[in-house]
């Protein structure tokens, strides 16, 4: 890690290791055996269907993993990626878990955020978070729950 170098007041030249968000925090997820094997699944096929870079599509990549994985029996039908928690809770027996750190949530948990628009829906997978695509760091929005079938 590249040093951040300053003077201070004295002239005196000083450098301290520049640490980011990511490095103070577990990158690597723990897997929880109480959930049902398809939410690992589903977190599988997310990963290797998803990009780069985000295609606003957040919601219906998740729906069709969660589908392809059979952790729900049917397409789910809400279009807002905020009102996935409560339609997966109602029709699919999913259950909200005591999570409030995404980076707490277990492989194959639906993380589901609130905020202006469609909020933000994705799945924690071994080494981050996935969605339409994959990123090592959860969305910036606040979380509104956390979500899995056990």
């Amino acid at each position: 890690m590249k040093p951040f170098v300053f003077k201070d007041t004295t002239g005196n030249s000083i450098s301290v290791p520049i640490v980011d968000d990511s490095a103070r925090r577990k990158i690597v997820a723990t897997v929880d055996p109480k959930l049902n094997p398809t939410m690992m699944r589903a977190a599988t096929i997310a990963q290797d269907r998803a990009h780069a870079h985000s295609k606003s599509r957040c919601w219906r990549y998740v729906k069709e993993a969660l589908l392809a994985a059979g952790a729900v029996s049917s397409y789910p039908k809400t279009a807002l990626a905020k009102q996935a928690g409560d339609e997966l809770v109602r029709d699919y027996g999913f259950k909200r878990l005591a999570v409030g750190d995404p980076y707490d949530a277990p492989v194959g948990a639906v993380l589901v955020y609130g905020g202006k628009g469609a909020g933000h829906v994705e799945i924690r997978n071994k080494t981050g978070f996935v969605s339409d695509f994959r990123a090592e760091t959860p969305s910036r929005r606040k979380l509104v729950g956390v979500y899995a079938k056990k």
